[in-house]
């Protein structure tokens, strides 16, 4: 129905405009490889390398795109909560068993059931967290019910669009800088091992001028996952792309190059979202 809304309204009317502009996009080897170690020096661990899981970012390269505007921060649990209460969408929810199903790592009792929604309502405390356990449908349909409220078309961001918001004209591979510090996101190097409220870390502004880029949640993008898989499908495996980082990451993750796919119908724990527009 589209209103009142008055939290969304706001969040809209913080949206930052990138002009248009060539970008850069994509790593070198050198880049991955420096990940990689960084990755295994915080974790203690070779997980990330032996599943290569930088191994699918482009080669560094330039893109060319046209004016767009994004999301300064997330989108919370409270912005949310005023497209359920008008019927936009089913609160996020979870139970046991359906969380099992979906086959991810994090467990039930201690990192996965404090998030889920209770009587159409937010977890107490939570309401300037990111919003999460919202699949990549439901996700782009807040941003269409925002677009309705406002009066002006809203959309996921394309993965290209949120890499460049992150590293900026000279495409730096962290929001705040080259190399990682764990005193600009939250993640597992000094985090709580949970969300915290959007826009906790001020300094690790990026040069475009958007903040949480990198950190507390993955975000979806408009992007298929492949990047170059054409159309999205609908079906059961059928996946998006994801960006950024979660409170549950190690070094090496949170650069603009990263990226990597999740099942467009998961409801997870560590993938929030937020909204662009032209």
């Amino acid at each position: 129905r589209g209103g009142p809304a008055p939290l969304s309204r706001a969040a809209d009317a913080q949206m930052v405009v990138i002009a248009p502009s060539r970008s850069i996009a994509g790593s070198t080897p050198e880049e991955r490889q420096r990940a990689y170690d960084d990755w295994s020096a915080a974790a203690g661990a070779s997980t990330a390398r032996e599943h290569g899981w930088f191994d699918r970012e482009d080669d560094r390269h330039i893109v060319e795109l046209p004016r767009f505007r994004i999301d300064l921060l997330p989108v919370t649990n409270a912005a949310y909560a005023e497209f359920v209460a008008d019927g936009g969408a089913p609160a996020p929810t979870m139970d046991a068993a359906t969380w099992a199903a979906q086959g991810f790592a994090q467990d039930w009792a201690t990192e996965v059931e404090r998030f889920v929604w209770q009587g159409g309502q937010p977890p107490r405390g939570r309401a300037e967290h990111p919003v999460v356990l919202v699949d990549w449908d439901d996700a782009a349909a807040y941003c269409a019910w925002r677009g309705q409220v406002v009066g002006a078309a809203r959309r996921l961001p394309g993965a290209h669009e949120f890499e460049k918001a992150a590293r900026g004209d000279a495409g730096m591979p962290y929001p705040w800088g080259p190399t990682f510090d764990r005193a600009m996101l939250n993640s597992a190097d000094g985090g709580p091992r949970d969300t915290v409220a959007v826009g906790s870390f001020p300094t690790a502004i990026s040069p475009a001028g958007v903040l949480d880029l990198a950190g507390n949640v993955f975000q979806w993008t408009a992007t298929p996952w492949p990047p170059d898989a054409r159309p999205a499908s609908d079906g059961p495996t059928a996946e998006m792309t994801v960006k950024g980082s979660a409170w549950d990451d190690h070094a090496g993750l949170g650069r603009g190059a990263a990226w990597h796919g999740r099942p467009r119908h998961a409801r997870h724990v560590i993938v929030g979202f937020r909204c662009a527009g032209p």
